[in-house]
C-alpha cells in the first residue's frame, strides 16, 4: 500500500470540487486527491445556474428551518447542517475573496452577479490545495479489493482503458438516470432509488391560458387532485402552461407521485391565493353593490393582472360588457369557483431551464451522514445529487452539495481507525 493516501473523486461538479478541496486541504502532504470529470467542462452546472448568476445558497441559518426545504433528505441533513450550513459556506467564500449578497426572497448570489466568480474561486482553491483535475475522463468500472467491511483498495478503469488505484473513492456524479456513479454504486452493493425529475414546469393546453404568456401572480395556491399535494407562491403563465416558484415547489414535493401519473393529472388553481369560494362570494357581492353600473371586466377588485381577471370572468360565462348589477348570484358563484378552484389538465412537463434536478439516487439509510461514507462498502463516499436528496429552488440544492461535499472531504481525509482484536 502507498505511504500516501490516494483519493479519487468521480465527478467535477459542485459537490465533487468542494469535497476534493476540503479533503486536499486536510490531507496536505499525507495524500493526493484527483478529480475525474467525464466532460471537458468541470463545474458546468455551476456556471449556468441562476441564469448565469449562481444562486450559491440561501440565507436560512437555522438547520431545523433549512431542512424543511428538502422534499427528500431533510431528516438526514439535520445533523449535517449543524456541521456545515449556509453561514459556513458564506464565510468560506469570503475568506477566498468572494463576497455574497442576499435578495428579498432569501436567495444568495455573488455580488458580481456572475457565476464565473464561483467557478473561478473553486478552481483556484482546488489548484492551491493541490487537487489534480483530469478532463475529459470518466470512470468506466470500479472493483473493490478485499472484504468490503475492512480497509482495502479500489481499482478503477477509466474511459481511456487505463487503470487507477486508490484507498478512498468519492462518487459525486449527479443523480440522473445515466449517472455513472449510480451504476458503480450499485455494482458495489448499494440500493438505488429510481431517479425521476424533481424541478419541472407544467404543460397545460387550456383556452383560459392562451395569449396570457408572461402574466404572473404574486401568490396562487395549487393542489393536485386525488393527492395531498398542495403549495402556494408566485406563479407565471407561459406559452406552454404554468411555471414559477409555486409550480416548481409542487413539482419537487410531488416528484415521484407525478412521475407515477406520467405527468398527466388535474391541477386545481386558486388564483387569489387566500380566498375560499364563500369568502370570495361575499367580497364580490359587496363589490357588486358598490359598483352596479360598472362593467365587470373594467377593473379587477382582486390582486391579479387585469388580463387574467377578464379571461376568468368570460370563462365563467359572463359577457365582458355585463354591468355588475346584472351579474346574478348564480353567476357570481360560478365566477368565485373559477377564481378559487379552477381545474386545469396537465399533460406533460418541461425541465426548469438548465438547472436539472432529480429525486432518487443512493438510498440514504446506506450512508453515514457524519462522514458521507458508505455503510455497505468501506472507503466509498458520496456527495451531492448522486444521493437521494433534493431541495426546492432557491440555492438549497447547492447547499446540500456544499454540505455533503465538506463532510465527505473531511471523512476521506480522516486517519484510519484500527480496532484492536479481542
Amino acid at each position: 500500500m502507498s505511504d500516501k493516501r490516494r483519493v479519487v473523486v468521480v465527478g467535477g461538479g459542485a459537490a465533487g470540487f468542494f469535497a476534493a478541496i476540503t479533503c486536499a486541504e486536510q490531507l496536505g502532504e499525507r495524500g493526493t486527491v484527483t478529480i475525474y470529470e467525464a466532460t471537458a467542462h468541470p463545474l458546468a452546472k455551476v456556471r449556468v445556474s441562476g441564469g448565469g448568476r449562481c444562486n450559491v445558497t440561501h440565507s436560512c441559518f437555522e438547520p431545523r428551518e433549512l431542512v424543511k426545504k428538502y422534499p427528500r433528505g431533510g431528516r438526514e441533513l439535520l445533523g449535517a447542517f449543524h456541521k456545515w450550513q449556509p453561514r459556513d459556506m458564506i464565510a468560506w467564500l469570503a475568506e477566498r475573496g468572494v463576497e455574497t449578497k442576499t435578495e428579498e426572497d432569501g436567495r444568495m448570489f455573488p455580488v458580481t452577479d456572475d457565476s464565473g466568480t464561483i467557478v473561478d474561486c473553486l478552481t483556484q482553491a482546488a489548484a492551491k490545495a493541490g487537487v489534480n483535475v483530469v478532463t475529459p475522463m470518466g470512470v468506466r468500472t470500479v472493483e473493490r479489493a478485499g472484504d468490503k467491511t475492512g480497509p482495502g483498495d479500489f481499482w478503477l478503469t477509466l474511459t481511456d482503458g487505463t487503470g487507477v488505484r486508490c484507498e478512498r473513492l468519492l462518487l459525486a456524479t449527479g443523480g440522473n438516470k445515466s449517472s455513472a456513479g449510480l451504476t458503480i454504486a450499485q455494482a458495489l452493493g448499494h440500493t438505488i432509488e429510481p431517479p425521476v425529475p424533481s424541478l419541472f414546469t407544467f404543460h397545460i393546453d387550456d383556452a383560459r391560458l392562451i395569449g396570457l404568456s408572461g402574466v404572473s401572480l404574486e401568490n396562487a395556491t395549487l393542489s393536485v387532485a386525488g393527492t395531498k399535494l398542495k403549495t402556494d407562491g408566485p406563479m407565471l403563465i407561459t406559452h406552454w402552461g404554468l411555471s414559477g416558484p409555486a409550480v416548481l415547489k409542487l413539482s419537487a414535493w410531488g416528484a415521484r407521485d407525478l412521475a407515477n401519473q406520467n405527468y398527466e393529472f388535474t391541477l386545481t388553481v386558486n388564483w387569489t391565493g387566500t380566498h375560499t369560494r364563500d369568502s370570495l362570494v361575499r367580497e364580490l357581492t359587496e363589490v357588486r353593490g358598490k359598483n352596479p353600473k360598472k362593467q365587470i371586466t373594467t377593473w379587477s377588485p382582486l390582486a391579479m393582472p387585469q388580463r387574467l381577471w377578464e379571461r376568468l370572468v368570460v370563462s365563467a360565462g359572463i359577457a365582458a360588457t355585463t354591468p355588475w348589477a346584472q351579474v346574478g348570484n348564480a353567476a357570481l358563484g360560478t365566477l368565485a369557483t373559477q377564481l378559487t378552484a379552477a381545474e386545469l389538465k396537465v399533460v406533460g412537463k418541461s425541465m426548469f431551464k438548465d438547472e436539472f434536478v432529480t429525486c432518487g439516487g443512493i438510498k440514504l439509510g446506506e450512508v453515514d451522514f457524519k462522514t458521507m461514507e458508505s455503510r455497505v462498502c468501506r472507503g466509498l463516499h458520496f456527495a451531492g445529487e448522486v444521493l437521494d436528496i433534493d431541495g426546492v429552488t432557491g440555492g438549497f440544492n447547492f447547499q446540500a452539495a456544499w454540505t455533503t461535499g465538506w463532510l465527505a472531504g473531511q471523512g476521506m481525509a480522516a486517519p484510519e481507525v484500527t480496532v484492536a482484536a479481542g
